[in-house]
């Protein structure tokens, strides 16, 4: 089996290059889904977040305002590293172990982790190999800004502080095995999917 790790920063489209590799027959778990999933009422991960950052953050409904949350992590001082300590470890454990599922299921699986923070949390060594999602700074603040329905002001704001967060995407680009560069359109895109994608299924039977 083949795990690859796919990440890039906040609106540049990694969740979209994610479907069209399931589409070509790639097996994909998105670690925010994951997160979404241990952040609900009763999870281990749930309780720690809320002791640690207050009941400001929930919904009438006991559940995490994620948009609050995103505040508290990314305001002054930054607490991210902080919430990335409780979930982190959480999610990692869920990707291993589907992962493992999936190569017992099939050894010839081509598994992908879409993930934003591989680069951030160490965690590069785990996949055989780095796909990077990057496109230009305005077109993030844009898709961010319709993503959300906020304006463009808004989005220039949050986008820049969450980058502030991250690996620039120039040291990230050192780091990757494949490049996708998602600045022009769709077809364009799915085109370099389409040619990565024939690059690993070749990787993989040469390695089986």
């Amino acid at each position: 089996m083949l795990k690859l790790g796919l990440t890039g920063g906040i609106a540049s489209g990694k969740s979209v290059v994610g479907e069209m590799f399931l589409k070509l027959g790639a097996h994909l778990l998105q670690a925010d889904a994951v997160a979404h999933w241990l952040m609900q009422p009763g999870r281990a991960v749930y309780e720690e977040v809320v002791r640690r950052f207050g009941r400001e953050i929930l919904n009438a409904d006991r559940s995490i305002n994620r948009p609050r949350l995103a505040e508290a992590a990314f305001g002054t001082p930054p607490r991210v590293k902080e919430l990335n300590e409780i979930v982190h470890p959480a999610v990692v454990a869920h990707q291993n172990e589907w992962m493992e599922e999936i190569g017992q299921r099939d050894p010839k699986a081509i598994a992908i982790v879409e993930a934003a923070l591989i680069l951030e949390a160490g965690a590069a060594a785990r996949f055989d190999r780095l796909i990077l999602v990057t496109c230009h700074p305005e077109q993030r603040i844009l898709r961010y800004a319709r993503r959300l329905g906020i304006s463009e002001d808004a989005a220039r704001a949050e986008v820049t502080r969450r980058m502030a967060a991250q690996i620039p995407d120039e040291e990230k680009i050192k780091a990757a095995d494949f490049v996708i560069d998602n600045s022009g359109s769709l077809a364009t895109t799915e085109q370099q999917v389409q040619r990565v994608f024939a690059e690993l299924r070749l990787t993989n039977k040469q390695r089986s």
